[in-house]
């Protein structure tokens, strides 16, 4: 059975050797692009590939289509191939546990159609708290991967689609930390504020102390205020961070939302775009 949304520690533990699991650490900070390979470097799950998020994880920068863009869904479909993932490889992507990069190669799986995509619950901090082995040798795959691309592109939305709707039959959330959401601290994107309409939901509260996902009640009676789910439209400053909530929608089995991959940092792009900081 394929696991879609989440898998705990032990399962990935217990399918270290299974040639048919592919595992790989996603992990990464906005703040050192080059921390996550350092930190693979010195320790990661045995096995495990890394995913680089600006190069593996993200296209290429217009100036404006926002700062992670969507890859090209063949060049993603080649990455994944080349550390060994074929249609039916249970892949798993972890980073340090209540983070939002995991999250991100998990939407791209969806997105290209690759169900068996799943989020290590808890990330790393779970699986070094169960105890469980890191290693620093690097991972090789013994063979490509073949991987049929099934790009399903009702998992996104555009600009000119949120713009359209900003009065009507969306319900656009954003996954930024509420001090942005209002226009406040804003240390990445050139314009603060947020889209009009929107409504706050920081992803950061889909996580419990211990850096798990929250119960599906929880997390169903959260996003419940936000109306029917083949309505809501995710977004943050870049996609990447959207995509936790809506992998917790997911785990709560509220299915059909949508993703504005460009989000904040493409909206901005264009000045007639509208913008507010009032909630």
């Amino acid at each position: 059975m394929a696991h879609t949304t989440l898998v705990d520690a032990k399962t990935v533990h217990d399918h270290l050797d299974d040639p048919s699991w592919v595992i790989v650490d996603c992990r990464h900070t906005l703040a050192d692009f080059s921390l996550g390979r350092k930190l693979y470097e010195e320790a990661h799950i045995p096995g495990a590939f890394f995913a680089d998020v600006e190069e593996d994880l993200a296209g290429t920068h217009t100036g404006s289509n926002g700062r992670h863009p969507l890859p090209d869904p063949m060049v993603f479909a080649a990455y994944i191939e080349q550390i060994g993932v074929n249609d039916k490889t249970q892949i798993v992507a972890y980073d340090a546990g209540g983070d939002m990069f995991a999250a991100r190669l998990w939407f791209l799986c969806q997105w290209i159609g690759h169900q068996a995509a799943a989020v290590l619950d808890g990330g790393l901090a779970a699986w070094t708290a169960a105890g469980y082995e890191l290693t620093a040798v690097p991972s090789a795959s013994l063979h490509s991967g073949n991987v049929h691309v099934k790009l399903n592109n009702e998992l996104v939305v555009d600009a000119a689609y949120v713009r359209d709707r900003l009065t009507r039959g969306m319900h656009l959330v954003d996954a930024r930390a509420a001090d942005r959401f209002r226009g406040e601290n804003e240390t990445i994107d050139p314009v603060a504020g947020h889209i009009p309409g929107a409504r706050n939901r920081p992803f950061k509260e889909n996580f419990d102390s211990t850096l798990h996902f929250r119960s599906p009640d929880d997390l169903r009676r959260a996003f419940a205020i936000f109306g029917e789910p083949s309505h809501v439209v995710h977004q943050c400053g870049s996609g990447v961070s959207a995509a936790a909530n809506m992998l917790a929608m997911e785990v709560a089995g509220l299915h059909g939302s949508r993703l504005y991959a460009g989000s904040w940092s493409e909206w901005i792009a264009d000045p007639s775009r509208p913008v507010t900081t009032t909630e």
